[in-house]
């Protein structure tokens, strides 16, 4: 069986002419679009490669949740909608932490030569150099390039030395070395998911449907195999949201994982806090 690595969810938000450079809003509704596409195309032939990032691209967090208010919240939503997906997840390093896009303010701070070369040719074409910056910190390669946030020691702690670029500012607060004494952290979010792919086979093997496909705040899905199922609900906005849901997804049983209180039950509606998400299993 092949693992397919697709990037079509990444480039959605690139400009027709300035790509990734000039970064469009997020749209949920064509990224659910395309996460479906390939749930489907590869449901029976072929295997998902699970991503948000690498190391060519922006840090998630930054990317489609909200670094400013719901920073821990959306992070985990993130890590929900995409880990019970059918497919294999990677988690690019930083990720399980909550790491985010970088802060700086002129060419001289980046060091990845696209973005060097790229900023250049914008220039030289008339183009703001202010307007170029603000694309690079949304989408350029750095992002995912500085040091990785061991601790709050100098350079976050990866290194007695200056390294090739700056550390992330937020290393103080953002770093492994908090995360893991926090029950409540990230990284603890990332560990539960981990742990439930391996002792729910229906995470593993069961049948992805989509729904409410047009819901512009919403990914809703199910996954089914043999008598059990689940449900994964994620709110991708920083508003708390009313969801109607058609009666086939009324269910009550365990909930799995969540960012807030633990879900056990929904019925034709239910009440979304801002960035949440949650699982419920039945059998």
């Amino acid at each position: 069986m092949s693992m397919i690595f697709q990037f079509e969810h990444v480039t959605q938000q690139w400009d027709a002419v300035y790509g990734k450079w000039r970064p469009k809003p997020f749209d949920l509704v064509n990224l659910k679009t395309v996460l479906s596409k390939w749930q489907l195309a590869l449901s029976e032939d072929g295997w998902n490669s699970l991503f948000w990032g690498n190391h060519d691209l922006p840090r998630a967090v930054s990317r489609y949740g909200n670094v400013t208010g719901y920073h821990v919240e959306s992070a985990k939503m993130l890590a929900t909608a995409l880990h019970l997906l059918k497919g294999t997840p990677f988690v690019y390093q930083g990720e399980e932490i909550g790491m985010t896009n970088v802060p700086f303010t002129s060419i001289e701070q980046y060091r990845d030569i696209e973005t060097i070369n790229m900023h250049r040719l914008h220039v030289e074409a008339g183009l703001s150099p202010e307007e170029f910056i603000r694309g690079a910190n949304e989408n350029g390669r750095d992002n995912a390039r500085t040091p990785m946030q061991w601790s709050a020691a100098p350079y976050g702690g990866f290194s007695t030395g200056v390294p090739w670029i700056e550390v992330n500012p937020n290393y103080p607060k953002v770093n492994a070395e908090a995360a893991i004494k926090d029950e409540k952290s990230i990284w603890n979010h990332y560990r539960k998911l981990i742990a439930l792919r391996k002792t729910h086979p229906v995470i593993v093997y069961g049948e992805y449907r989509s729904w409410l496909d047009q819901h512009p705040d919403v990914f809703v899905y199910t996954r089914t195999l043999d008598r059990s199922w689940i449900i994964v609900v994620a709110n991708f906005t920083p508003r708390d949201i009313t969801l109607s849901l058609p009666t086939e997804l009324a269910i009550n049983g365990e909930c799995l994982i969540c960012n807030y209180e633990p879900v056990h039950m929904i019925g034709e509606t239910v009440e979304l806090k801002p960035y949440e998400t949650f699982a419920i299993e039945c059998k």
